[in-house]
């Protein structure tokens, strides 16, 4: 059995987030560090990969004990190569496997409110310490502000009927996990907090098991958010 199933829903931000985006030419007291934004519109975006590396990552970590020290990603635990593929394992004599689940990028959705609640994204001054001479290295971030709001779409390929409820809560999962991390740079500093809501899953090519409800896998998502706005 095959089919290909679109899931969508909205990722919203909760504290300032900074994906890191190239600032190409430095003038004299230019941002330091601006947020990667869309070429076509201007506007802060979030890439596929930076969602797709992160949420692979804290589900990696999760299925550890190694602490910090995990795996590499051919030696991650089955259901997660299925899921977000593998480069194969030549000493396990195993073949690389391309992903069930492809990642797109985001882009923003409630801009206007954005502007007329004060701008998109805002400027945050930080310091770094050399603590032996207490001398300061100041510098700028820039950061898409609280509230905004992001239009996620995944798109999941279903090779084995068996296995799509269990690739599903696997995806729940690691949006919950990343409801309780952070997305983006500094989040042991506070950046990038999110949470996920609006879930919509469904087939757009094929049939998939009748006993399957792909929404009641993401029922209980957005109640895993670390703050509310």
């Amino acid at each position: 059995m095959f089919a290909k199933i679109k899931i969508t829903c909205t990722m919203k931000v909760l504290t300032g987030l900074h994906i890191g985006g190239s600032d190409g030419f430095s003038a004299i007291g230019a941002l330091d560090n601006p947020v990667i934004r869309d070429a076509w519109k201007g506007d802060p975006m979030i890439p596929g990969s930076s969602l797709k590396g992160k949420m692979r990552t804290l589900l990696a970590r999760s299925r550890t004990d190694a602490g910090t020290h995990l795996p590499n990603c051919a030696d991650d635990a089955p259901e997660i190569k299925r899921l977000f593929g593998t480069p194969g394992n030549k000493k396990a004599n195993e073949n690389p496997r391309v992903a069930r689940l492809q990642f797109s990028d985001a882009f923003l959705t409630n801009r206007e409110q954005l502007i007329n609640r004060g701008g998109i994204t805002e400027v945050k001054s930080e310091n770094t310490i050399t603590r032996s001479t207490s001398i300061a290295n100041p510098r700028s971030m820039e950061r898409i502000v609280r509230g905004a709001e992001f239009a996620i779409t995944w798109y999941y390929t279903m090779d084995n009927a068996e296995e799509l409820l269990a690739d599903m809560q696997l995806l729940a999962e690691g949006c919950k996990l990343l409801s309780m991390d952070y997305l983006g740079g500094s989040g042991t500093r506070g950046y990038g907090r999110v949470m996920f809501e609006h879930f919509n899953a469904e087939p757009l090519l094929g049939e998939i098991p009748k006993d399957v409800d792909l929404n009641a896998c993401f029922e209980d998502v957005s109640n895993y958010a670390a703050c509310d706005l």
